[in-house]
C-alpha cells in the first residue's frame, strides 16, 4: 500500500465513520424517549438556583 492507496483509505473510511456519527447524534437529539431531559436542559439556565438547593 503505498501513499496515495493509504490516503485514499483514509479519506474514504473517515467520511463514513463522520456521516454515521452525524446520523447518530441526529437520531439521538429526535429519538422521542429524550424529548423530556432536552426540555429539562433548555429550561435549567433559566430556573433560580434556590429550586436545586444552590446557595
Amino acid at each position: 500500500m503505498n501513499y496515495e492507496q493509504a490516503t485514499q483509505f483514509a479519506q474514504t473510511w473517515g467520511l463514513v465513520i463522520l456521516a454515521a456519527c452525524f446520523i447518530v447524534a441526529v437520531a439521538y437529539a429526535l429519538w422521542p424517549s429524550n424529548r423530556e431531559k432536552f426540555k429539562r436542559a433548555a429550561r435549567a439556565p433559566l430556573e433560580n438556583e434556590d429550586d436545586h438547593g444552590g446557595q
